[in-house]
């Protein structure tokens, strides 16, 4: 496959407030013209657009291209899994969402220390290999979100695994939480090959502080915001390929400009990345990548990941108008962020093991105490 895949996660929508609610006439231009530039792999997941990702791939892709056209991964909701029966139960219904017979990949989804126990408990590495050698998956492996060492002690008991998918950016690179760089490195030396989720950091890595956005355009003018993080992932040796969630066609075109003829990173600019990421870590109060893993489990409705961006925005920018009147908005029909009571079940869900109950009493004394 190329080094750059359609994640399905982040659709065009029709309405900005409605994840469910995909634009398919963009879609399906996003996805015609990424074929047509050449390049094949696609990614979804059971929860994207709350369920119905697999389906506008089918009605998107499936419906319109031939079969050889495209590879396509999927990914088993290990969350949802509760009995040995789920597996088969899961994966036929994502199966006839997608409308395929097989995948090219099939992943384990959001693998970490509990939910690798949950998946062995529950037979979900037996069942990828039963789909594999039925033909089912042609491939195999997992998606994960913890740290390195207990990803060392995955791939080593399951030595089989063809990919692992991981979040790797150039902010993440080193920190304590995400690991990237030690997780990358724990997959490389048990010889499984790396696919990049996250590369722009949920969208975080665009809209990047001034002074970074210069170090770039002094360095690369012809150059986007976005090329240098989704080439820092793709210039490592062990990545196969680069998973990028576009929203509209301006970021297809810009990634496929720079992919289509993919050059890796030089020295020169492999030094202004690491620049970068250090004048980064400094503007980013809260690191959601707005997964909405956190979301499904909150009792009061609260859109966790909309309240951390608006926070993050008026940390960056100030309190300007649209910020307030866009959390006006929301409260109509969601939790306010002082409705938290401290559960913490979002915590355990979330990629990037933010203290989401902390973090959301500095959303309160922003947005609740106007």
């Amino acid at each position: 496959m190329k080094r750059l895949g359609f994640g399905l996660m982040r659709l065009p929508q029709k309405d900005e407030n409605d994840y469910s609610n995909i634009d398919m006439e963009q879609t399906i231009k996003m996805a015609d013209y990424f074929l047509e530039k050449g390049f094949t792999h696609f990614d979804t997941g059971y929860p994207y657009h709350n369920g119905n990702s697999e389906t506008a791939f089918r009605e998107g892709v499936v419906k319109r291209h031939p079969r050889g056209a495209f590879t396509i991964s999927d990914k088993l909701p290990t969350w949802m899994i509760t009995s040995n029966d789920d597996c088969q139960k899961y994966f036929d219904e994502q199966l006839e969402r997608c409308g395929v017979d097989y995948f090219d990949l099939y992943f384990l989804h959001n693998l970490g220390e509990k939910s690798y126990e949950d998946s062995l408990k529950y037979g979900g590495f037996d069942f990828m290999r039963k789909m594999k050698t039925e033909g089912k998956a042609k491939t195999i492996g997992f998606s994960y979100h913890d740290k390195a060492d207990v990803l060392d002690k995955i791939l080593t008991e399951q030595p089989d695994m063809d990919y692992v998918l991981l979040q790797i950016n150039y902010a993440d690179w080193e920190t304590e939480t995400i690991e990237s760089r030690k997780c990358y490195e724990a997959a490389t030396k048990h010889g499984v090959s790396v696919i990049v989720m996250e590369p722009l950091k949920g969208g975080s890595l665009v809209t990047v502080p001034a002074e970074v956005e210069k170090l770039f355009k002094d360095a690369r003018p012809e150059m986007s915001v976005a090329s240098w993080a989704i080439r820092f992932a793709a210039s490592l040796e062990n990545v196969v390929c680069v998973l990028s969630g576009m929203s509209n066609m301006e970021q297809m075109e810009d990634n496929i400009r720079y992919m289509e003829n993919f050059e890796p990173l030089n020295a020169e600019e492999q030094e202004i990345i690491a620049k970068a990421s250090e004048m980064i870590k400094e503007a980013f109060a809260i690191p959601c990548t707005a997964c909405n893993y956190c979301i499904d489990d909150c009792p009061k409705n609260i859109p966790i990941p909309k309240y951390f961006s608006l926070y993050n925005n008026q940390d960056q920018f100030g309190l300007l108008p649209p910020h307030f009147a866009y959390y006006t908005n929301l409260i109509a029909d969601h939790g306010k962020a002082s409705d938290c009571i401290s559960c913490k079940k979002c915590e355990s869900h979330c990629p990037q093991h933010i203290r989401i109950a902390e973090e959301m009493e500095k959303v309160t004394a922003v947005f609740d105490s106007q």
